[in-house]
């Protein structure tokens, strides 16, 4: 029987890609939604898979397989970039949303054609529909790409391959296979990236910032696959082992990530970010008052956990107390997008890789901290984290960081796009950060009507609505910067379609939703 709340999911999925390709229709589209409804076909495969534990590896289990959603998400992304730095004549970064594109497309293709070939019997009709869109999408590639680029293609896929062999063993039940089509396909582009630009060093040439993201998203993911296969044979919980893991950390550290980042930027990598750090008394106050938000998320942990220890029956933190987080989320993102976005996007990698690396800490129970970590955290768990990692505050910063990181800067004069484009910064704020937690906080305390086949509330979602569009009023009051030229019926439409998916998708919406918005917003 067809799950109603997934049908209603791709619908809106539906909407969503006709929506941005109305506005850039081009041969690239055609490919776009001949991958969408094949993905819509092969996402239920997928779920039949799940179902009966007919797939290769261990997916989370209390969601879809997602394949729709995501899917389209990288290869819209790519159009998007590309029409906008098309706009501004800017050939080079034109091209590289076309390989964005087709890279995503070809992740998307390779993932339907595995669960078409593990499905049994062979479903035909669904067969025939991925040979067309896969055909569709060669063809054009094929009279779009250059040589070099249908390179680059591949060896993305090569490695996307081969990273989801070893990831998706080694962690079960962490990803369903649309987000590890998302996550992995999203790490496989930054490895090869990095791995181009290492090759081709022009001194000089390149943001720094931009090489600081590819090391440290790489090094650390470089860093887990290590350890993990150091403590194979050995125990990490042991104290030998944990003054091995942060030897090791030093050592891979300062002899390969630190040499590699001086390589692309020609300077010391660490003379560099305490200047870039401290460069401006503005951000000098920033720096202090994240410091302080960030001292306050801490409070709330300990606070939470004195509370369960105080109570005899068993104490899980609520979607509210959940919700805190996103509160302090926004009140470190909104500034730094108002006064400084370079030093967010700095100071949120910094983020990223500190909380990747707590996260070995507790996974891999190394001493002094790793049980004590497993200890709070354990308090804010949901069904989402069902296998051995705890993602979801990852998920959050990410999907804060995604519009920051992804923005076209240089496609993007003045620092800004015109119209809804110059609210794609702050996509994560709107979707995440006040859309999701409006949703939740009303929703679960005074929500009565439900959405048909979720637990979701009609008031839930038409409070994010409303409080989206009061934050895109506060944004043009605060942010001189922001200039929407009449574009506000788009934005109503961009708001309500994701406010709407996010009421229906199962995936982790907190890394779907900025996505999806900064879509929106860019085209």
């Amino acid at each position: 029987m067809v799950n109603k709340p997934v049908l209603v999911e791709s619908l809106i999925v539906f909407t969503i890609v006709l929506c941005v390709h109305a506005v850039v229709w081009d041969r690239y589209s055609w490919c776009a939604v001949a991958l969408a409804i094949q993905a819509f076909y092969v996402q239920f495969k997928w779920d039949r898979l799940l179902q009966q534990g007919g797939a290769v590896f261990q997916f989370r289990a209390t969601a879809n397989s997602g394949l729709l959603p995501a899917s389209v998400v990288i290869p819209m992304l790519g159009i998007a970039m590309k029409e906008r730095c098309k706009a501004t004549g800017i050939v080079y970064f034109e091209r590289f949303g076309i390989v964005v594109a087709s890279t995503g497309m070809l992740l998307a293709l390779f993932l339907s054609v595995i669960a078409v070939g593990i499905t049994k019997p062979v479903p035909t009709n669904t067969c025939i529909l991925t040979g067309v869109a896969g055909s569709i999408i060669i063809y054009t590639m094929k009279h779009s790409l250059t040589v070099s680029e249908v390179i680059e293609v591949l060896e993305v896929l090569l490695i996307f391959v081969y990273l989801s062999m070893i990831l998706l063993y080694l962690l079960p039940r962490c990803f369903t296979p649309g987000e590890a089509l998302l996550v992995l396909g999203g790490v496989s582009f930054v490895l090869n990236q990095l791995i181009k630009r290492s090759l081709n060093v022009i001194e000089g040439r390149g943001d720094p910032i931009d090489f600081f993201l590819l090391v440290a998203v790489v090094g650390v993911i470089l860093l887990g696959l290590f350890f993990t296969v150091l403590f194979i044979f050995m125990d990490s919980g042991t104290w030998i082992s944990s003054m091995f893991f942060h030897m090791m950390t030093a050592v891979l550290g300062l002899g390969v990530i630190m040499p590699w980042l001086y390589r692309l930027i020609q300077r010391n990598p660490l003379f560099w970010l305490l200047q870039f750090l401290f460069q401006t008394q503005t951000r000098v106050y920033l720096l202090v008052y994240w410091t302080s938000l960030a001292a306050s998320a801490c409070g709330i942990v300990f606070y939470q956990n004195a509370k369960r220890s105080s109570e005899s029956k068993k104490h899980q933190a609520s979607t509210v107390t959940r919700k805190y987080f996103h509160f302090i989320v926004v009140a470190t993102y909104v500034p730094g997008l108002i006064y400084d976005r370079q030093l967010l996007y700095v100071a949120a990698v910094l983020c990223l890789a500190v909380f990747i690396f707590l996260e070995y800490i507790r996974y891999f129970r190394i001493k002094p901290f790793g049980q004590t970590l497993r200890y709070l955290l354990s308090l804010f768990l949901d069904e989402r984290d069902s296998g051995p990692l705890i993602l979801t505050h990852i998920y959050l910063l990410l999907g804060m960081s995604l519009p920051v990181w992804l923005f076209p800067r240089s496609c993007a004069p003045k620092g800004t796009l015109p119209g809804a484009g110059a609210l794609v910064p702050y996509a994560g704020v709107l979707a995440v950060g006040v859309g999701d937690t409006m949703a939740s906080v009303f929703g679960s305390t005074m929500g009565e009507i439900k959405w048909p086949g979720t637990k979701k509330t009609f008031e839930g979602t038409m409070t994010a609505i409303f409080a989206q569009i009061i934050a895109v009023a506060l944004i043009l009051i605060f942010d001189s910067s922001v200039n929407l030229n009449s574009s506000y019926a788009w934005i109503l439409v961009s708001v309500s379609l994701v406010s709407l998916l996010e009421a229906y998708t199962t995936q982790i919406d907190n890394l779907l939703l900025p996505l999806y918005l900064q879509i929106m917003l860019m085209v």
